[in-house]
């Protein structure tokens, strides 16, 4: 996608929208499903917000259909998706970041509070979980991981939605941490040279 990162964020870093680019990822939507994924959301505004990730480019009229008299759009992510990328991504500067990354928590945020406002919630029978771990990798563990990761996650990308399917928020953060300063071994005392 050619987009300069400012009309990107202008398009992309809205609470609704970001919800509408998800809702749609991975499949073909029309606008009464995407409207029942996002029943919180008003019809005028979801409709304001389709159009301009519509004229954007951030989003795909795929199919117009006739139901009812009335014209059905069809929207799907444009090939690539709807991400920043290339230069518009090189030329992010580090306050840019910034401002993706906080609208990325804020997102998650979200989306927890709604589950957390489901009638029930059960986060072990429906696969809820976060946590934090640090990986300690040199360039060639990390590149092998990151290879790993892709190769496991890539097929899961091309499912279509259907009966049975949940649809399941997988979000990732990885960065490196500020090294730990090296502690060094204990000292020894006598009893540790010691045989038994």
């Amino acid at each position: 996608m050619s987009i300069s990162k400012e009309r990107w964020a202008e398009l992309a870093l809205h609470p609704v929208r970001i919800r509408i680019l998800r809702s749609v990822a991975g499949g073909r939507r029309t606008t009464r499903d995407v409207a029942n994924l996002l029943p919180d959301v008003p019809q005028a505004t979801l409709y304001r917000h389709l159009a301009a990730l519509v004229k954007g480019g951030l989003l795909d009229v795929v199919e117009e259909r006739k139901v009812g008299g009335v014209a059905e759009r069809v929207f799907a992510l444009p090939p690539g998706g709807a991400t920043l990328e290339g230069d518009a991504l090189v030329a992010a500067t580090p306050a840019d970041h910034e401002r993706y990354f906080t609208v990325f928590v804020s997102s998650l945020l979200a989306e927890f509070a709604r589950y957390l406002a489901r009638d029930r919630v059960d986060l072990v029978a429906d696969g809820v979980g976060y946590q934090q771990v640090v990986l300690h990798l040199d360039d060639a563990e990390f590149a092998e991981f990151a290879r790993g990761f892709g190769e496991l996650l890539q097929p899961l990308l091309g499912n279509e939605p259907r009966e049975g399917r949940v649809p399941r928020l997988l979000a990732t953060v990885l960065m490196p941490l500020d090294p730990q300063p090296s502690q060094p071994p204990p000292p020894s005392t006598p009893n540790d040279d010691a045989g038994p």
